[in-house]
């Protein structure tokens, strides 16, 4: 069984939380999401972030994080991916017509799937995520405790448990902001460009990225 003392608790929960309440990519593509689709589409971006970062955790913990960490083939070829999808996301919000905000309308019901693939290819394809996983969770790994892969996925998964206090918090505050945008047409463009923006701008933060 996994056993660790009260000090090792309070260290890795202060870490977690200070990692998840820090401003970031994560955090803005919820509130995007939220602003211009509703608490829905906030929910649906946030589970499919979540769903994104479980993945990087079990492949921390089994191990295949290393090689996008040590092959430069791997690492460009996960880098390029999350650039070409971000940029994607990017122009089409750029070429919306602000469908998600027609007055007195709700953000389409259809569109959830959608909203959580992308957050889960976004997570996915980011090289940055993996190797954040692989040198943050080792620090937690305890001799003695239990099986390393086993300690690294319990720690991966209590990360996003963390998450999970901190980042429906910005999706009902994105939610309060919603309401009182959605009757303004003019607001709705500026909100698919500001989300576009946002893609692009992560796109090209992915893309300088090194190894």
């Amino acid at each position: 069984m996994l056993g660790y003392d009260l000090a090792h608790w309070a260290t890795f929960f202060a870490a977690a939380f200070l990692l998840n309440v820090s401003p970031g990519p994560d955090i803005a593509f919820i509130l995007g999401h939220t602003v211009r689709g509703g608490r829905r589409q906030g929910l649906a971006a946030m589970l499919g972030l979540w769903a994104g970062a479980f993945c990087h955790v079990v492949f921390a913990a089994i191990g295949l994080s290393a090689i996008v960490a040590t092959s430069a083939t791997a690492f460009s070829l996960v880098k390029w991916a999350g650039v070409a999808y971000l940029a994607y996301l990017g122009l089409m919000a750029l070429r919306s017509k602000a469908g998600a905000f027609h007055v007195g309308t709700a953000p389409a019901e259809n569109r959830l799937s959608s909203v959580f693939l992308q957050g889960v290819l976004v997570d996915i394809l980011n090289p940055k995520v993996a190797i954040f996983f692989l040198a943050f969770l080792p620090q937690f790994v305890v001799d003695g405790a239990g099986p390393v892969p086993l300690q690294l996925l319990l720690h991966g998964i209590l990360i996003i448990v963390v998450a999970a206090t901190v980042e429906p918090l910005v999706v009902l505050g994105g939610t309060w902001l919603t309401a009182r945008l959605r009757s303004s047409t003019r607001l709705a463009l500026w909100l698919d460009r500001s989300l576009g923006t946002l893609f692009l701008g992560l796109a090209a933060k992915l893309a300088a990225l090194q190894r």
